[in-house]
């Protein structure tokens, strides 16, 4: 059981999206997510690793948008207000849901904080990193963009 759980956190393992209800109450579409690459990452308002990657991770996501890519956050905080609260406090307007079931299934259980996967628009898993990233890490995830 607990090798298929951690199946899908491999390079090249599919990821078969479903419709996911962001903490702000709008809905993300599979058919949207499989038209892109989505930079995944997992992350909570009290963990202090993911605060210091979160502002890199919004740059990334401003940089991105227009050429293809995705950024969504999935929070292990308890409740959407929560998480709300956070975003809200530092201006972060990348896409964000609770963490659940569906996520583990897609990618494992957690092993750390932060986490970071790159899906491209095939569903495929082609990047993961489990720990904080550096700055100049995170921005060059900007090579899995769909458009230049």
């Amino acid at each position: 059981m607990l090798a298929a759980a951690n199946a899908a956190v491999a390079d090249g393992a599919a990821i078969r999206w479903t419709d996911i209800t962001l903490v702000d109450g709008r809905v993300l579409r599979a058919a949207e997510l499989q038209r892109q690459t989505v930079v995944v990452q997992m992350w909570a308002s009290w963990c202090p690793f993911c605060a210091k990657q979160n502002p890199h991770i919004q740059k990334l996501h401003e940089a991105g948008r227009d050429r293809g890519l995705l950024v969504l956050g999935f929070t292990l905080d308890k409740t959407p207000q929560a998480a709300r609260d956070y975003l809200a406090k530092h201006g972060y307007t990348f896409a964000a849901a609770l963490s659940g079931p569906q996520v583990e299934r897609w990618f494992g259980k957690r092993r750390t904080l932060p986490e970071v996967y790159v899906v491209d628009p095939a569903g495929r898993v082609v990047f993961r990193e489990q720990g904080e990233m550096f700055p100049e890490d995170i921005a060059g995830l900007m090579r899995f963009a769909t458009s230049k």
